[in-house]
């Protein structure tokens, strides 16, 4: 794998460039990248064919190697634009595809074994493996943009992870009977709220319900990395849910919080469950013992973003003597909000100055899909929501909602990618509303033919 690393960690246009400048004046590129235009150029010489003589098939051999080269770096770097992230829409269409006739190959060359196939781990492979590998990595629950990360060796570390893994989860039975019972107890609270408290607001997690398995896990799988202490910050999807299953706030108080029994008549009873914060000492299943925070939000959703850097910040600094390995910050956001408001980006660009920054914090996106009730289509420029890391140059995973053993891997790959390297690691969750946007309104005035596949969505 080291033979290709310094070609794999680079995109075709840069190659070209520094081609033309070798061309011009070899002794002005890296001894390495001379060595390999040397041999690209030896490859292109067509020689008198000869009985000992075989260069020109070599050299079409060599050729071919390259050309699959650069399908292993369009997987890595465009991947992520045709996946099965999506529980409930098709993805839009983008081109050129990953097709192998638009790199040179074709179906005679499936058959055909290629030293490029180290560049994955496998060694000498067949086209049709090295495919099927690339596929299983890059094209199905999971999705990942990283390669306009400037650090080579970050690069490589999340080649490695994923690929050797092809970012399939291998989870236990008993870790799959937890993520399951996890699954379950977010599922079953927000049904007997639908059903007790009718036409209520709670800005229901239904269709998101991964994310309480994927909270539980990182918690669970940050504690075993040495992490004492979370501080999250969250709008109000989902919110309830996280109270009662993740912070283990009793049942009982967020149930009077809907009678509004316990609160001033001056308080607007309607909005207060859904603002409040909670802490907690929790401990995971083996036995560690994590303190948590659930910050308070107000409807300006992003501003509390600020606040959990700040806290966080503040804790590392007088609680754990500046180690930022102990505590870990977890902000989560809707779709709508991330990609729009100004916060986002005011706070996410100080996250490595010396002053401000917290080791790390790991974004979640419940991604709805759809805004209060505007279509994405309609509601950013960006390809993403979380078009934003792209600035900071962090990783961003995208993954199905609806793969929950994926959901579960990918926070754990993220919180371990927190832990190694000290930035921020963005989390796409794609998922849906399963109801209008605070239960309220009529999400099939504005979203017919979205609810429409969500109706039928078991």
């Amino acid at each position: 794998m080291d033979n290709f690393t310094f070609i794999g960690n680079s995109d075709p246009v840069s190659i070209e460039a520094l081609y033309k400048q070798y061309l011009e004046s070899p002794e002005s590129v890296d001894e390495s990248w001379a060595n390999f235009f040397k041999g690209f150029e030896f490859a292109q010489k067509m020689y008198p064919a000869s009985p000992k003589a075989s260069a020109p098939t070599e050299g079409y051999a060599l050729n071919k190697e390259f050309d699959v080269i650069n399908l292993i770096n369009a997987y890595r770097t465009r991947g992520h634009l045709f996946t099965k992230t999506n529980p409930v829409r098709a993805r839009r269409q983008y081109f050129p595809t990953l097709d192998i006739s638009n790199f040179g190959l074709s179906k005679e060359d499936l058959n055909q074994e290629f030293g490029a196939g180290i560049e994955l781990g496998l060694g000498k492979a067949k086209l049709k493996t090295i495919i099927e590998h690339l596929d299983l990595t890059y094209c199905h629950s999971l999705a990942v943009e990283y390669m306009y990360i400037r650090q080579p060796e970050i690069m490589s570390w999340l080649q490695r992870r994923m690929e050797k893994s092809k970012n399939i989860p291998t989870f236990k039975k008993g870790e799959k009977i937890e993520i399951f019972n996890h699954l379950k107890r977010a599922v079953g609270f927000e049904k007997f709220i639908h059903k007790r408290f009718v036409g209520q607001k709670r800005f229901s997690l239904e269709g998101a319900e991964a994310l309480v398995p994927a909270l539980d896990f990182c918690i669970e799988h940050g504690a075993a990395k040495g992490i004492s202490e979370f501080v999250l910050g969250m709008p109000h999807r989902g919110r309830l849910n996280v109270l009662a299953n993740t912070m283990q706030k009793p049942v009982e108080k967020i149930f009077t919080e809907f009678m509004g029994e316990e609160y001033d008549e001056s308080i607007s009873l309607g909005d207060v469950k859904y603002h409040l914060g909670y802490n907690k000492e929790i401990t995971t299943p083996n036995g560690q013992n994590v303190y948590l925070s659930l910050l308070p939000n107000p409807s300006h959703l992003e501003t509390v973003g600020a606040l959990v850097e700040g806290m966080a910040r503040a804790r590392i600094d007088e609680v754990y003597g500046g180690d930022n390995s102990k505590l870990a910050p977890i902000v989560i956001h809707g779709d709508a909000a991330i990609a729009a408001q100004g916060i986002v980006y005011e706070t996410i660009q100080m996250a490595q100055l010396e002053g401000y920054k917290t080791g790390g914090t790991i974004h979640i996106v419940i991604n709805n899909q759809v805004g209060f009730t505007t279509n994405y289509t309609e509601a950013r420029s960006s390809t993403y929501a979380t078009d934003i890391a792209k600035v900071t140059r962090c990783p961003v995973f995208h993954v199905n909602g609806d793969d929950v053993e994926a959901v579960v891997y990918t926070v754990e790959l993220a919180l371990e990618y927190r832990q190694k390297f000290k930035t921020d690691v963005f989390i796409d969750l794609l998922c849906y509303r399963r109801y209008g946007h605070n239960e309220g309104d009529e999400p099939r005035f504005t979203q017919p033919l979205l609810y429409k596949e969500i109706a039928k969505h078991p």
